[in-house]
């Protein structure tokens, strides 16, 4: 579907949720999104229900948003003051109870779903992305203190973190990997997770409730690609090569999530997986993460809808799951025109523009980002423990 196309023809049968048709064609939607208000208030068990929530993401700029941005976590803030805690260790407490307390929410749908989803993450620090031993032992300690079984302890797909990745999945950790751009860096997590549960199978422990997915980021692929586009077009001295680099806008995000679809088709077949799988495996779903609509132009749930398929997670923020609440079009789409896909991409090396290069650089923008997002949560923190601790 062309990015600017705005309104389908198709529609969502009548009295019926376009969110439920989703689960129905095998994906499930996670809501990207939390706040200690929306589990005080009830408003998050109701969204579990209204719109067939199956899981909860978070990171540091959510959780910067959620305690600096609202009164939320007041009456804790006092308790913390009180304890003489830093603001290390009273985030971590207020992001630990809030986690905890999601995961007993979505608890039943972990039950019912024999342990495939209703999942909550909780991320290890940015600032140790590139710490291999620092990562581990955080990620073990997060991971023991919320003690729930349905927690994902989200590690970034960096060098660092691969290692990191395959020890977890071999202790039985549940390991959402995020900051996944390349289809390259997609390929060497999948293949970490392989060889944790071919680990953790050689020492005799069960692989049946050992979950994983892959955090693949969709939109900012088309802001930085477009923008290149758009500088080509403006540099354009023939009106054809202007045209084409025009015509590419709003197609780099979705191709390249469907060529990472098709490489994990791949890799979850033949005799290395089977041997998993007749042993209880799970496969480490793709998740489709930053799916917002950062360019106006174009459909505001077209991340959604042109990544639909079996054994796929899109995580959403909540203007997202609304948008496709009223208006989506839920139909299998992440396994069609592919080949398409694989021609954009060309299109795009033809113009000039190395996608590897460009999804290196968003990896490394993205870890200094939410780095940066969580010194600013610690900064909201700790002032807050200063002015509770002066009143």
């Amino acid at each position: 579907m062309d990015p600017e196309t705005k309104h389908p023809t198709e529609a969502v049968e009548p009295g019926r949720s376009a969110l439920h048709e989703l689960h129905a064609l095998g994906q499930s939607v996670w809501l990207d999104y939390i706040r200690r208000g929306i589990l005080d208030n009830g408003e998050l068990e109701e969204m579990i229900r209204r719109y067939d929530l199956r899981g909860v993401t978070s990171n540091p700029s959510i959780f910067e948003q959620a305690i600096g941005d609202s009164d939320d976590y007041d009456d804790a803030f006092d308790l913390l003051a009180a304890d003489q805690a830093d603001a290390n260790e009273a985030y971590e407490s207020l992001a630990v109870e809030d986690i905890t307390r999601a995961c007993d929410l979505f608890r039943g749908v972990y039950d019912r779903s024999d342990g495939t989803d209703g999942f909550v993450s909780l991320e290890v620090s940015p600032e140790l992305a590139h710490d291999e031993a620092g990562t581990l032992a955080e990620a073990r300690r997060l991971w023991q203190a919320v003690g729930r079984p349905n927690l994902m302890v989200k590690v970034p797909g960096t060098e660092a973190g691969l290692p990191v990745i395959e020890q977890l999945l071999s202790d039985g950790v549940n390991v959402n990997i995020t900051l996944l751009f390349s289809v390259r860096n997609h390929e060497q997590v999948m293949e970490a997770f392989l060889r944790g549960l071919e680990r953790r199978q050689q020492a005799g422990q069960p692989l049946d409730r050992v979950a994983s997915v892959a955090s693949f980021f969709v939109s900012r692929v088309d802001s930085a690609v477009d923008a290149r586009l758009n500088e080509i077009a403006r540099a354009a001295t023939d009106e054809q090569t202007r045209e084409r680099a025009l015509s590419l806008r709003g197609k780099a995000a979705v191709a390249n999530a469907k060529l990472a679809y098709r490489r994990f088709k791949e890799i979850f077949s033949g005799a290395r997986w089977e041997r998993l799988a007749a042993a209880g495996a799970q496969v480490q779903r793709p998740l489709w993460a930053s799916t917002s609509t950062k360019n106006p132009d174009y459909r505001d749930v077209i991340y959604v809808e042109e990544l639909i398929g079996r054994h796929t997670v899109n995580t959403m923020p909540l203007a997202t799951v609304e948008a496709f609440a009223d208006h989506g079009v839920a139909r299998t789409t992440v396994d069609q025109d592919v080949d398409q896909a694989v021609a954009d991409i060309a299109a795009l090396r033809e113009l000039g523009i190395d996608l590897d290069q460009v999804t290196d650089q968003l990896q490394r923008e993205g870890v200094d980002k939410f780095a940066t997002s969580f010194r600013e949560l610690l900064e909201s923190v700790d002032a807050k423990l200063t002015r509770v601790g002066q009143a």
